[in-house]
């Protein structure tokens, strides 16, 4: 009696081993590749059309990007890598503490935090009908700077809702206008 329960058992395990290594044969399991949420075809087909949809903005978002913005953005990335840079070297060297650097490792992570906060909010202000935002986040202090043609108390308050609503615990916020001419 004792070897049947054993033999049943053994079918059961090689079969459910068979199925299990049959179904991955013929659905392989794909990487992970958080990246790939990042590109620019998915921000510029889904997410930006998704936020309108969600806050019931019917202003479409034009997607002009001006040399501008893009060299402010550029100035900014340089920076934080050089930064990021100099806080991995720290967290790799044998000179400095555990502690030391754990707050390396720390101020990599507030970094990358605020560096993805930045293009949320820059996603979220071009979907009130900016042409191009620039969002940069200094300690308690966030700067947005749109592409408009006008410059208004209204559309400011907007923008600083906007970005009230999505990072409650921000401190001063300044809006800059800059022209489209320019």
């Amino acid at each position: 009696m004792r070897v049947k329960k054993r033999a049943v058992w053994f079918l059961t395990l090689l079969s459910l081993a068979a199925v299990i290594s049959v179904y991955y044969l013929m659905n392989p399991a794909q990487p992970f590749n958080g990246l790939k949420i990042f590109s620019d075809r998915t921000l510029t087909n889904t997410a930006v059309d998704d936020i309108a949809k969600l806050t019931g903005n019917d202003k479409t978002p034009v997607t002009a990007r001006s040399d501008l913005f893009e060299e402010m953005r550029m100035e900014l990335l340089n920076e934080r890598s050089q930064l990021k840079k100099t806080l991995t070297l720290k967290a790799a060297s044998e000179k400095y503490t555990a502690e030391e650097k754990n707050e390396a490792f720390n101020d990599i992570d507030v970094i990358v935090k605020k560096e993805s906060n930045e293009a949320m909010l820059e996603m979220l202000i071009k979907t009130l009908g900016y042409s191009d935002a620039f969002v940069k986040a200094e300690d308690d202090r966030i700067r947005v700077t749109v592409q408009s043609a006008e410059l208004s108390k209204s559309k400011a308050d907007e923008i600083v809702y906007t970005v009230k609503k999505e990072i409650p615990t921000a401190g001063e916020i300044v809006v800059d206008f800059k022209s489209e001419s320019f």
